[in-house]
């Protein structure tokens, strides 16, 4: 399930962000302190263009996905990214199936709440596991781009998915 985050989130979502898994599949890869995080509530919580939403998996907290730069006058779009308590998930068995429900919620948030028309987003060419999931769910990719980010330098691959092409149940 996907909710509205509040100020309850924000240190479960800060100590997410940190773990390593995710910090290796994320444009910024360094550790992000409590200010840095702090600052990023502040601005994301007021602002039209963004939403952030935790993920619930069975009652309990287990990831964030955020929606940004959203247009929702003419063709409405938006761009967005998620990342999971993958330490917590591993140790209870339930990453694949997180994984796979946290994705099927976004996409069904994005194009039936806000009835997006187009929804875009990036993804790490090292990052196969999810380029693979991201196909499954019927997200075209375009041509990579390199990118310097935290002193390394990596290959950005955009990705998009219209309403028309998505995936349903």
């Amino acid at each position: 399930m996907l909710r509205d985050a509040t100020e309850d989130d924000v240190n479960l979502m800060l100590s997410w962000r940190n773990q390593e898994v995710n910090r290796q599949v994320s444009k910024t890869s360094h550790v992000i302190g409590a200010d840095e995080h702090r600052r990023w509530w502040s601005a994301v919580r007021t602002d039209p263009t963004r939403r952030v939403l935790s993920y619930l998996r069975d009652g309990v907290p287990a990831g964030v996905v955020t929606f940004f730069d959203l247009r929702l006058d003419g063709p409405r779009t938006g761009s967005w990214g998620f990342y999971l308590d993958a330490d917590g998930l591993a140790e209870r068995g339930e990453t694949l199936p997180a994984w796979l429900e946290v994705m099927r919620e976004a996409v069904d948030h994005a194009f039936d709440v806000l009835t997006l028309d187009r929804l875009a987003g990036e993804v790490l060419a090292h990052n196969t596991v999810v380029r693979q999931m991201n196909r499954r769910f019927r997200f075209v990719e375009g041509e990579g781009r390199q990118e310097i980010h935290d002193g390394r330098e990596i290959t950005v691959i955009p990705i998009s998915l219209d309403r028309a092409n998505r995936r349903r149940r």
